[in-house]
């Protein structure tokens, strides 16, 4: 077994202190607790300095004074002792592996799978450290990637640099799970346009926007995963490239937008490493559903209830969301990217997203 590296061994210093907080407490005679921020849309605040919303000042403590709250606590210091053991063996998991193997941690075991990704989230914001440095790794697929960049990253083969467009084939270049890992070497691309749908993706691919306009396509598969979005802001940041994010146009692909820009309710604590501030939103826009006469259908009640939600929602507090999703609630209507084929297969490529990006200021030929 090879040595713990320095990363591992500060990971683990973090967590043995939480423990020791905890020891110092009984030993003092008082009931063991922790303080966490309170994790709703009312307690987002805007970070001037990095330009995201993080948590607000708003906390709650839990305390093992009840014995929900001590099974709570419980459960977190078998998680933090099965991090550990990670660490020291350098292995990885899943969350849901993770999820399976507390089936025999007795009381301490989970009810749902939610509940321990929730409390993985919690130890993040203790430490301040990502889930990744607990040797966690997400379920989900990561996103991939097609268009003029080259990385560098190391395989089981050692050492590889890969052209994102030549080297790769329709699927594209898949963002690994740890993207602080792959080295982003150059790039000849106008703006990364990250896209909600496969479909429209591959309809991009197709009709060759990526080679006409320089731009990087990519596929954000729904709600992009904390890989896709760490790639976005790195791709931003050390390579200068503008992002715009198109999506279909409901309160649910919204907040697809919302993840990418200003950083997501449940990961604010991370939106300093995961939100991309500068990122456009391109469409499609309830005035589109509106200008180009798409296809569309009635709002569920669901939908009018997220859009509400939306309004009141600190990220969404600008002009261009109220006016935008007021004018949605006013007609009533939703529509998906793909209901740009009815004006033809090209419409998208050739008329709707040139235009758009061009008065976004973002296309080069």
């Amino acid at each position: 077994m090879s040595e713990p590296n320095a990363r591992d061994v500060a990971t683990k210093k973090r967590l043995m202190e939480i423990a020791q907080v905890w020891y110092d407490q009984m030993g003092a005679g008082d009931v063991p607790s922790i303080t966490l921020p309170t994790r709703t849309k009312y307690n987002l605040a805007f970070d001037d300095s990095s330009e995201v919303w993080t948590y607000g000042s708003k906390e709650s403590t839990r305390n093992a004074g009840t014995a929900k709250s001590a099974i709570h606590m419980l459960k977190m210091a078998y998680v933090m002792g099965f991090i550990k053991m990670q660490l020291a063996e350098n292995r990885s998991s899943t969350l849901r592996e993770m999820y399976y193997i507390s089936e025999g941690w007795k009381q301490a075991k989970f009810n749902a799978q939610n509940e321990s990704n929730y409390l993985i989230e919690d130890l993040e914001i203790i430490t301040n450290l990502q889930r990744e440095f607990f040797h966690m790794r997400p379920e989900e697929d990561g996103a991939s990637i097609f268009g003029p960049i080259r990385v560098r990253e190391n395989t089981r083969r050692g050492m590889k640099e890969i052209h994102c467009q030549d080297d790769v084939g329709e699927a594209g270049y898949h963002i690994p799970n740890n993207v602080d890992n792959v080295e982003l070497v150059d790039h000849d691309a106008s703006c990364v346009i990250a896209i909600e749908t496969g479909g429209m993706f591959s309809r991009l691919q197709e009709n060759g926007f990526d080679e006409e306009y320089n731009t990087i396509l990519l596929h954000l598969s729904g709600q992009p995963s904390r890989a896709t979005r760490r790639m976005l802001k790195r791709m931003n940041e050390e390579m200068n490239i503008p992002v715009v994010v198109f999506t279909d146009g409901d309160p649910w692909s919204y907040r697809i937008y919302a993840s990418v820009a200003y950083g997501s309710i449940k990961a604010a604590h991370m939106s300093e490493l995961l939100a991309t501030p500068a990122a456009k939103f391109v469409g499609v826009k309830p005035s589109d559903i509106r200008d180009y006469n798409l296809p569309a259908d009635k709002l569920s009640e669901q939908d009018v209830a997220a859009l509400r939600a939306e309004l009141s929602d600190p990220r969404f507090d600008n002009d261009f969301w109220r006016k935008e999703i007021n004018l949605q609630l006013e007609m009533g209507l939703k529509s998906e990217q793909q209901a740009f084929a009815s004006h033809g297969l090209d419409f998208v490529t050739k008329e709707y997203l040139p235009n758009m990006l061009s008065e976004m200021g973002v296309l080069k030929r």
